[in-house]
């Protein structure tokens, strides 16, 4: 099934992904995040402002990866920013960015599990969650550290893609079939995925940030916890904060009826977009 794969992935361009255009050196991952800041809020800024969400607050950016979408926030006027990864080599490229851009004053990079943050209690005004909520182990467990160390009448920004998403699978690296994830096993994708990373020059940093091996000795995409619509309902209403929006933005617009749909919405639903408020 691996050949198979291999073969008609050959079929299929590869999305623009900020992994091979660092390779290629045309962008750096955190200038790539910094310039597309301003798509990562999108969907807030239907009911809110950035004033809203930034100016003059304490804030948390979740998953900040190497900070560049941290210092598009920062720009809309924070007190200060905190960016949380648990990917340690992604603290030198965001203080780096920081200070090219003139934000090191009112950033600081945080290496940690959005599980056990080691804040205060209310500590945050406004904490955010851009593409994260499908990454952490524990998901349950962050919301509960989430409403921990939110302020009263702070809000979460949580978006995320679904892990039905035809991209949802995050492989798109290097492979460019849309719902891979329904044709091919998981074992079947490690290993392809694993081959394909033959071909590219930060292939074992990949495989390093992307698969592990469980108990049993096999290896899995560990990177990512097969977060779906269904799954995020139920964590949502167990969340303890007051759901104050909630949206979930279909692929293209015309497939908004049918992504309405239970057995269809998984696989249409692009964007998951919920904010809480702590009461």
């Amino acid at each position: 099934m691996k050949k198979l794969l291999l073969a008609v992935n050959r079929l299929f361009p590869l999305p623009v992904h900020p992994f091979n255009l660092q390779n290629e050196g045309k962008e750096s991952y955190a200038m790539w995040q910094y310039k597309r800041g301003g798509d990562t809020i999108a969907f807030y800024r239907e009911r809110y402002t950035t004033q809203e969400m930034f100016e003059g607050k304490t804030v948390l950016d979740v998953g900040c990866g190497a900070g560049g979408k941290t210092m598009y926030y920062a720009a809309q006027g924070v007190k200060h920013i905190v960016g949380m990864d648990i990917v340690a080599h992604y603290k030198e490229e965001a203080e780096a960015l920081a200070r090219e851009l003139g934000y090191a004053d009112r950033f600081t990079f945080v290496v940690g599990d959005a599980a056990q943050t080691g804040f205060p209690d209310n500590s945050f005004d406004t904490i955010i969650m851009n593409d994260a909520m499908e990454h952490v182990d524990y998901p349950d467990l962050v919301l509960t550290e989430v409403k921990r160390i939110l302020k009263t009448g702070g809000r979460l920004y949580v978006n995320f893609p679904p892990y039905y998403h035809p991209f949802g699978a995050h492989l798109s690296d290097l492979i460019g079939i849309p719902w891979v994830h329904l044709f091919f096993s998981e074992g079947t994708l490690v290993a392809a995925y694993k081959e394909l990373c033959k071909t590219v020059p930060d292939g074992d940093e990949r495989i390093a940030f992307r698969i592990s091996t469980n108990d049993q000795g096999k290896e899995y995409f560990s990177y990512i916890n097969h977060m779906t619509i269904k799954r995020f309902d139920r964590l949502r209403a167990q969340a303890g904060m007051k759901q104050v929006y909630y949206r979930q933005v279909p692929l293209r617009g015309f497939l908004a009826p049918l992504a309405k749909l239970p057995g269809l919405r998984e696989l249409l639903v692009k964007m998951v977009v919920c904010v809480f408020e702590k009461e």
